[in-house]
């Protein structure tokens, strides 16, 4: 696992066409930005393990 420190606004590119911003940090949260191409799959990882397991009823194409 690779650990990271960015700060608000501040961002990671994965494989040139990936980009992770940081958008808000609160107390005990942070909100992150995923910008990528349409056909690459964004899941929460509980949604993504529901998925694997075959029990999520219609997912979404991305997670929100």
């Amino acid at each position: 696992m690779l650990v990271l420190t960015r700060t608000k606004g501040e961002a990671l590119v994965i494989n040139q066409d990936i980009v992770v911003e940081v958008v808000e940090i609160t107390a005990d949260k942070v909100r992150l930005g995923i910008m990528c191409p349409k056909e690459v799959p964004v899941h929460r990882q509980e949604i993504w393990a529901a998925i694997q397991r075959g029990t999520a009823a219609a997912t979404p194409e991305r997670d929100k």
